[in-house]
């Protein structure tokens, strides 16, 4: 049983610490707010192991609820409760971390960082972490935490491991894995409609940056400040988007550009390429973004100071568009029709390849990911039609195969 008057004892004790009333040179005043930040932390450790053991014991589920509920009902923020159960969880896979918050070295916020940073790291990695790569990334964000990293830069620098553990092994990361979208709607008992997504990075960064173009606070018709909330500015946002893709899809759409987008290349080559929204970016990413698509590549040095801004281009502007709708009438991998493609370059814009007729071709956003990261290929043929080369998972001998348009195409047609 806990001793309640030595506990109160504490927080008596605690409460008693308040700032000196002299302290010209703030010397005492600082060491007293370090003490609380140590006991402070201290108490955030052991609010952790108590969650999780009090998790380990069912209380909550044996209640029908869950801990993260029970924390709420208790008085513990949302917010909190969501932050100290995620790191109960992970209690016992991260020994050098939970050491170091135990002796107050460590804020919650903090060890939810590493802990969100690993789990990054697992995301984007094709391959299980052995218990040797997760001490290794686990020594990494806790050196940067404790040489002052904020939670968002530990949080940039695992997506940055996670990145270039994808890039080198090969394989589709979390990031880029369109089979783990989703995306739900209900009715609400009020009639209003609460929507979830999850959602690949690519698909994060546009819808992010084009609900930021249009969320931005606008003075009222007296000149008096915008009254909407932040979250509701982005309401209105997405009705916006909602009525401009409606007007769009009533018109000759064919060569509209998509989504403006920003892509930051370090000069030395150290780090992958990142987006302004969503964070560092995996190079099959990057390549798939210069596809099709408004695209503005910016090269940093070491301090992210702009060395060179490419021109912002437009890819495959209208009458070329059309000219390879006409030749592949729809996706030529699975048929999708013209207005749910991308005009993809089969040889790569990053590798210099050319925007022009015969290096381009129609992908839907399935295919298209697969031709980035499942390993297919495609050529353009003698006939000046795409042809699609399966892996050789599909096709041990990787034949190729002719566009969805001219799969009934005979032998003698060809010749």
């Amino acid at each position: 049983m806990i001793d309640t008057h030595s506990l109160d004892a504490v927080l008596d004790r605690l409460g008693e610490i308040t700032p000196p009333s002299d302290d010209p040179t703030g010397r005492s005043t600082f060491q007293r707010l370090e003490f609380l930040r140590l006991v402070r932390n201290t108490v955030d450790h052991q609010i952790v192991s108590h969650t999780a053991a009090l998790d380990g014991l069912r209380v909550a589920e044996k209640a029908g609820s869950t801990t993260k509920k029970l924390l709420i009902e208790m008085g513990f923020a949302p917010t909190v409760s969501t932050r100290t159960t995620r790191i109960a969880n992970a209690m016992g896979t991260l020994s050098k971390v939970e050491a170091y918050a135990a002796d107050g070295r460590l804020s919650g916020e903090i060890v939810d960082a590493i802990v969100r940073g690993i789990t990054v790291i697992e995301k984007r990695s094709p391959t299980q972490l052995s218990d040797d790569e997760r001490a290794v990334y686990e020594t990494e964000l806790l050196t940067q935490a404790l040489s002052g990293a904020t939670p968002t830069e530990i949080q940039k620098h695992a997506q940055t491991i996670g990145n270039t553990i994808a890039d080198d092994q090969g394989g589709i990361p979390a990031c880029d894995d369109r089979s783990l979208d989703t995306l739900s709607h209900h009715l609400t008992d009020d009639s209003r409609v609460d929507i979830h997504a999850n959602v690949t990075q690519t698909v994060g960064e546009k819808f992010i940056a084009m609900i930021d173009e249009r969320s931005l606070p606008r003075p009222e018709p007296d000149g008096t400040l915008d009254r909407r909330s932040a979250d509701q500015r982005r309401a209105d946002a997405l009705e916006t988007l909602l009525d401009q893709a409606a007007v769009g899809a009533a018109m000759d759409t064919i060569g509209t550009p998509r989504t403006q987008t920003l892509l930051t290349i370090p000069a030395d080559g150290g780090n992958p390429a990142s987006l302004p929204w969503t964070g560092p970016t995996t190079q099959a990413t990057a390549k798939r973004l210069s596809c099709d698509g408004t695209l503005t590549e910016i090269i940093i040095d070491g301090e992210t100071v702009p060395l060179q801004m490419g021109r912002e281009r437009r890819l495959f502007p209208p009458h070329l568009r059309k000219a390879i709708i006409i030749r592949d009438q729809n996706c030529i991998k699975c048929g999708a029709p013209p207005s749910h493609t991308q005009v993809h370059h089969i040889e790569h814009w990053t590798d210099d390849g050319e925007t022009e007729l015969d290096n381009g071709c129609l992908l839907c956003q399935r295919c298209h990911t697969q031709v980035h990261h499942n390993g297919w290929d495609i050529m353009m043929g003698f006939d000046r039609h795409p042809w699609l080369i399966p892996p050789a998972d599909v096709d041990p001998r990787r034949r190729a195969l002719p566009a969805y348009n001219r799969r009934t195409m005979r032998l003698d047609d060809a010749a």
